[in-house]
């Protein structure tokens, strides 16, 4: 089944750098990303985590929304909880900031 982006219901990924942009700055950062197709909501599905970066911890906080740029696109997301090395979740819904192949 496809989505109406396209993206089918298999897993996608992307690791490495993006801009994080936020009302205030844009970050270099690296990411690791994943992203699937839900058929419960027909919705797709993106998240993952941003390296520790103490610049990130001065711009962003949980629940902060930004923008998060890739080689293969830009989309919204939310930070949300930090984990114990210090990496900043990140999920959005819609077209993914990655190319989805």
């Amino acid at each position: 089944m496809m989505d109406d982006h396209g993206l089918d219901g298999l897993d996608h990924r992307y690791d490495g750098p993006a801009q994080l942009v936020t009302d205030d700055a844009t970050l270099t950062v690296d990411v690791t990303l994943r992203g699937q197709f839900q058929p419960i909501d027909g919705r797709y599905h993106w998240y993952g985590r941003v390296a520790k970066d103490d610049r990130v911890d001065v711009l962003g906080r949980s629940g902060a929304t930004v923008v998060l740029e890739t080689p293969g696109g830009r989309a919204e997301g939310r930070l949300s909880d930090v984990d114990p090395w210090g990496r900043y979740r990140i999920a959005g819904v819609g077209r993914p900031p990655f190319r989805a192949v």
